[in-house]
């Protein structure tokens, strides 16, 4: 079995033991390999700001990498909610990065988990004029700034 079927037998086992019945598709996109739940209980299944969406995620990640540690990872979506939301991100990460070139001054994003942390540093990995970091540590939430870059100066 492949990885994108093992982690939709894992999904689909998860939201049948809470009770929650849907209809799980798989992707394999430019983002790379997603499972879409498409259900009528898509707020239950997204939660407060994706944040139950996110921990299905994690969780479906976590067992699939137990059972098989090359797998990649996978990207699990609710009715396109997280597709939404990472166009959504990406053009406020592009304004906020403008913004910081232009005044010369660092931005600190709200905090936001791993997932999301690695689509802000991929937005961002080709701009010349900004640069990223974050806090070292195991929280689970951190918050990213993203800084001018300094001018490289010419030696005389």
């Amino acid at each position: 079995m492949n990885p994108l079927e093992s982690a939709s037998k894992i999904l689909d086992t998860m939201l049948g033991h809470l009770g929650i019945a849907a209809n799980i598709g798989q992707e394999d996109g430019p983002g790379g390999p997603t499972l879409q739940i498409q259900s009528g209980e898509s707020r239950l299944i997204i939660g407060r700001n994706g944040e139950r969406l996110d921990d299905l995620q994690y969780l479906v990640n976590r067992i699939l990498r137990r059972a098989n540690p090359d797998a990649p990872r996978i990207k699990v979506d609710c009715e396109h909610y997280r597709s939404i939301r990472e166009d959504k991100l990406a053009g406020e990460i592009r304004d906020i990065a403008e913004r910081v070139k232009s005044t010369g001054r660092p931005f600190e994003l709200r905090p936001l988990n791993a997932y999301y942390r690695r689509q802000v540093y991929g937005i961002l990995a080709d701009d010349p004029g900004v640069e990223t970091r974050s806090p070292e540590g195991t929280e689970r939430l951190k918050r990213i700034t993203i800084s001018p870059k300094p001018a490289k100066t010419q030696p005389s």
